[in-house]
């Protein structure tokens, strides 16, 4: 089943970032985007997760058009279809790691597993405020608020910046086995070569179009 479809996607800010860019993306498949800094990685990033209009193009969300659609069942998708995973944390600062996950629970009405703390090595720091954890405890409480809320697309922007490489590896691992447990997918953007072809596919953005290296 295809999840998601970008046709004839182009965009620039004072200079242009890429042109006429088309990706499909499959239940069960994971996409890692790479290219140097400035490329325009996550612009293309926010695009595919409804957070940025393209200037031409058209993004294709469970088969619904994302210029069309209302903004109510936007709001909808995105707290329910879509998990968002970006380079700063976006944890809401006053609450315990736990309170940040159950905020997920209750919007997307999931419940908070036991097993994904576990897998991600947050269960001493679960009732801990998030202001005092590190940097890459922080990363991996939003890797499982974003899990929790069970999203049938994933959109990650340097997921495991602040991870040694064995954790990241390990995250990666999680990631996939997340994606084939529940026909899910995946579009990942990373610096990271030995995180991104882990991936099932891997592009290059370079020269304003997105090259397939796998």
């Amino acid at each position: 089943m295809t999840l998601l479809q970008a046709k004839n996607l182009s965009h620039k800010f004072d200079y242009p970032l890429f042109n006429d860019i088309n990706l499909s993306l499959c239940s069960g498949e994971s996409i890692a985007i790479i290219g140097v800094s400035g490329s325009g990685k996550s612009t293309l990033l926010h695009i595919l997760s409804t957070l940025l209009t393209p200037n031409e193009g058209e993004v294709l969300v469970l088969d619904k058009d994302m210029s069309s659609l209302k903004a109510k069942d936007l709001v909808a998708m995105r707290r329910h279809d879509l998990g968002m995973i970006f380079q700063s944390h976006y944890l809401f600062k006053g609450f315990s790691a736990y309170e940040n996950l159950e905020v997920a629970s209750i919007l997307s009405n999931e419940k908070i597993d036991d097993e994904l703390i576990s897998r991600l090595k947050i269960e001493k720091v679960i009732s801990q405020k998030v202001t005092e954890l590190s940097g890459g405890q922080q990363q991996r409480v939003s890797i499982a608020r974003v899990l929790t809320k069970n999203p049938r697309i994933i959109f990650a922007d340097e997921p495991t910046g602040n991870l040694d490489k064995e954790t990241a590896m390990e995250v990666m691992t999680l990631f996939n086995e997340y994606i084939e447990a529940n026909s899910a997918g995946m579009i990942l953007v990373t610096h990271d070569e030995q995180l991104a072809f882990s991936c099932h596919s891997v592009y290059h953005l370079e020269n304003e179009q997105l090259v397939k290296r796998k």
